[in-house]
Formats: structure tokens, C-alpha cells, sequence
């Protein structure tokens, strides 16, 4: 197992391979962080209908299956666990061979701004690096302009490619940013 400690701007947060005893913590942090990211932009009976319990038993099976994707978490000092990333293969029908996806990646709600999506975000594109990946994309919500802005701070961008999925009877839009895996061009505005 790799474990990490984080720079300067995550004093005291590590990062380190998730293990099944993760779940239940991962799964809150998970269920938790799209009622409050998602609030407003997906419908709230289905962000109220959100089981952390249900979500530690998918993580569990995912977790278990073989040759799945990497789970990272983020711990504090006191060993809670505070953040979850989750990357693998991209998984879009017109992805390059070296390509990774970010599936996943959420921070407790209460510490939200406190470096650790950073650190996370961090420990995913070095590790996607060292595996051969040259570039990583993910999806966002189009709606989502603080996750946008922190991936735009990260040095990705949007490549033009949209889609949908269904949410509660709603069709929700997403947009791909891709980054080339390598030092991360930030945007000029890296102060927020």
C-alpha cells in the first residue's frame, strides 16, 4: 500500500490506497458530497433518496472485483477519512489507448476548500502517469461551476464533448475536460 503525506497546502493530510474498511466512510463522503454539490442541479427527491449504507455495499463489490479501478483516500491526522478519487481506464468509445478517466472524486462536505480534492487530484495524476497513461479526462456537470473551476485551476479543459444521463426523471448534462499528464498547467487564477 502507498501512502503519501500531503504538501504544505494539506498540512498533516495523507493519502493512501482504500480499503474495504473504508466503505461506510467512503460511501458517506460519496452520498453527503452530491447532496451538496448537486443540490439544485439534480433533482432533490433523488439526492434525498441517497443511502450511504447501499453505497458502502456498491463500494465494497467494487472495491473486491479484480482488475478494477484505483480507489484513493485522503486521512487526517486522527485517521479520519476525509476524501475519495477514484480513477481507471477511460471508458469513452472515442478515448486514445492512453487514456485515464477520473471517475470519482469527493471530499467530506465540512472540508471543502482545505487542499484535500487538491491532493487527491494530485495523487491521481502522478499515479496515472507512472502507470502510462499521457492524458486523463473526466465528466462534470455542466451546471457545476465550483467543480468546473477547480478542474480549470487544475489545468484541464473542456473539450467540446457533452452528454446526458438520467437522474430522478431529469436529464442532467455533462461536460469532458481533458488534461495531458505531465506538470499541470494552471490557470492564471490560482488564488481561489
Amino acid at each position: 500500500m502507498i501512502t503519501r503525506t500531503i504538501p504544505a497546502y494539506a498540512p498533516g493530510v495523507r493519502v493512501r490506497d482504500m480499503t474495504l474498511a473504508d466503505c461506510a466512510a467512503v460511501a458517506e463522503i460519496r452520498v453527503r458530497g452530491w447532496q451538496r454539490a448537486y443540490a439544485g442541479l439534480i433533482p432533490s427527491a433523488y439526492l434525498n433518496a441517497m443511502d450511504p449504507a447501499q453505497d458502502a455495499e456498491r463500494r465494497r463489490t467494487y472495491l473486491m472485483a479484480e482488475g478494477g479501478p484505483v480507489n484513493l483516500v485522503t486521512e487526517a491526522p486522527d485517521a479520519e477519512v476525509t476524501g475519495w478519487a477514484c480513477y481507471g481506464t477511460c471508458r469513452d468509445g472515442d478515448a486514445r489507448p492512453a487514456s485515464a478517466e477520473l471517475y470519482a472524486i469527493y471530499v467530506r462536505p465540512d472540508r471543502v476548500g482545505a487542499g484535500i480534492g487538491r491532493s487527491l487530484l494530485g495523487e491521481v495524476t502522478a499515479r496515472a502517469l507512472s502507470a502510462g497513461f499521457d492524458e486523463i479526462t473526466l465528466w462534470v456537470l455542466k451546471e457545476n461551476v465550483r467543480a468546473r473551476h477547480f478542474y480549470d485551476r487544475a489545468g484541464f479543459r473542456a473539450d467540446g464533448a457533452e452528454e446526458t444521463f438520467e437522474a430522478g426523471g431529469a436529464l442532467v448534462l455533462e461536460v469532458r475536460y481533458v488534461r495531458p499528464l505531465g506538470p499541470p498547467t494552471p490557470s492564471p487564477d490560482i488564488h481561489s
